[in-house]
């Protein structure tokens, strides 16, 4: 090889090979120091973009679960709100049920209402200050909180709490009755105007749900065909039947005499139970008709009455028949003093389907029979409209009105049970927001917790592209301070090769 001076080959290379060791042991510093493998783009481009994705992913489910957390919080504060509702509902349905006793006074049930109407507006004021974060959450504005509970857009929870303010909850309701009041007066059968039809239950939510009516069906059968059905309608049914009884009053001494049917109005019905019953009317005092039903109300089903009518200003004989069953009178006096023979026999007081319409006309009875069906209530937790395919029961598609816990009255006996149903619904209501909000909170927490997971995956899936081994780059440290040493000792030998060329100068 020629000895040369300008061109110091040995010392170019070594000069290469300590400044690759240099920035290897720069790197391995760098790593170390930081904790980190990828420290800019220059180390690894595709894993810096990779984990910056994943970065992202972890910071956003970070935040999701502390926004899941806030849901949790509110939906806390909503259902603690509706617990001290539900406190208050039990304590106004307690006062309906001693305000039904027959041994208070009109003085007492006002009292009682008193401390109803004081409830009801406390009702309201737990509904309008029970608040989260300034927002209320009971009085219905609430209808969809949306809680970003992932990483990415349209990642959400909807949360909607319904109302519980006295004028929002209570008992949906629809009274029905058959042809507003429609009284059969055929003298060959003692059978109701009721015809076969459908009707159609339409929830709140969309479902539909048909019920078949038969030819001549009693209220009662009707209404036990809907509640056989109310586990998908949600809608449940009473029937109770009212007759009036009028024209038996003339001044002068009579009698009566007539079969009675409530079980069944249908005569020839196998299951009907008739009774006969008789009486004598002195004047205008139907006392005596009134106690020959009632004595025999364990057969029929059948009460007794007398009202008088303040238009007339007759006494009436009003029948109850509190199941639903038909009533059914046919005459058999054939004796001169007959008072039914003049008399008539008129429904519900005031058709339920249409309350500003007149009831129908009384039919009178003669020597014949009359028949009155009876009145059917359907009640839901929620709305509903009821349809049917004749005009015998609804005579149009007719939606149900809301009787709401503000509009209570425990002032008399009537109101009183009217209020239990309301009371129940509204518990019912409250109960289920409840369980709403339960169950969001559950869902909330597996929300969190299925976060927290994705989190620790992401987490170590981050950490295997970008973390440092610690095991790895000590030894690379090691090895770069070694070759540090190593190099710049071969540079000092490779710089003092050319002073072998003094020599030959020297000869």
């Amino acid at each position: 090889m020629a000895q040369v001076i300008n061109s110091n080959i040995q010392s170019l290379n070594s000069q290469r090979n300590l400044s690759a060791s240099q920035a290897s042991l720069s790197t391995s510093l760098q790593r170390l120091s930081s904790g980190t493998r990828i420290n800019s783009a220059k180390d690894d481009a595709a894993g810096l973009a990779i984990s910056e994705r994943f970065t992202s992913q972890i910071r956003g489910n970070q935040q999701a679960a502390r926004n899941a957390n806030d849901g949790i919080s509110m939906a806390q504060t909503a259902e603690g709100g509706l617990s001290t509702a539900g406190d208050l509902l039990q304590r106004v349905r307690e006062l309906a049920v001693q305000s039904a006793n027959g041994t208070n006074s009109d003085s007492d049930r006002k009292s009682i209402q008193n401390e109803v109407s004081a409830l009801s507006q406390e009702l309201d004021r737990v509904a309008n200050t029970t608040q989260f974060n300034g927002q209320n959450v009971l009085d219905g504005s609430l209808t969809s909180a949306q809680f970003q509970v992932g990483a990415n857009a349209n990642q959400v929870i909807n949360v909607g709490v319904q109302s519980a303010k006295a004028s929002d909850i209570g008992n949906n309701t629809l009274s029905a009755s058959y042809g507003d009041g429609k009284i059969s007066t055929s003298t060959a059968t003692t059978t109701n105007n009721v015809a076969a039809q459908t009707m159609t239950f339409k929830s709140g939510t969309g479902a539909t749900t048909n019920v078949d009516v038969k030819l001549a069906d009693s209220a009662k059968a009707i209404a036990a065909n809907v509640n056989a059905l109310s586990g998908s309608t949600g809608v449940t049914a009473s029937a109770k039947t009212s007759a009036t009884l009028s024209g038996l009053t003339t001044g002068t001494d009579g009698s009566v005499q007539f079969q009675l049917r409530g079980q069944n109005s249908i005569a020839n019905d196998p299951n009907s139970t008739a009774v006969t019953i008789s009486a004598k009317i002195k004047g205008n005092d139907l006392s005596a008709v009134a106690q020959a039903i009632n004595a025999q109300s364990g057969t029929t089903g059948i009460s007794a009455s007398i009202k008088l009518n303040s238009t007339t200003q007759q006494k009436e004989v009003v029948l109850t028949e509190a199941n639903g069953n038909d009533i059914s009178i046919t005459n058999i006096n054939g004796a001169a003093d007959d008072r039914l023979a003049a008399a008539s026999l008129r429904g519900a007081e005031k058709p339920a389907t249409n309350p500003d319409t007149a009831a129908a006309a009384p039919a009178p009875i003669g020597t014949g029979s009359a028949t009155v069906g009876g009145q059917l209530e359907f009640s839901s937790d929620s709305g509903f409209t009821l349809s049917s395919t004749t005009a015998d029961i609804v005579s149009a598609a007719k939606g149900s009105d809301l009787q709401s816990v503000s509009k209570i009255d425990v002032s008399t006996v009537e109101g009183s049970n009217a209020a239990l149903k309301t009371i129940d619904s509204a518990l019912n209501q409250i109960n289920s927001n409840r369980a709403a909000l339960g169950a969001i909170q559950n869902r909330f927490a597996s929300t969190i917790s299925n976060l927290n997971t994705t989190t620790e995956n992401l987490s170590a899936s981050r950490s295997r592209i970008q973390d440092t081994d610690f095991a790895q780059e000590t030894a690379n440290l090691t090895r770069g301070q070694i070759l540090q040493q190593a190099g710049t000792a071969m540079l000092a030998q490779a710089n003092s090769l050319p002073n072998g060329v003094l020599s030959l100068l020297r000869g």
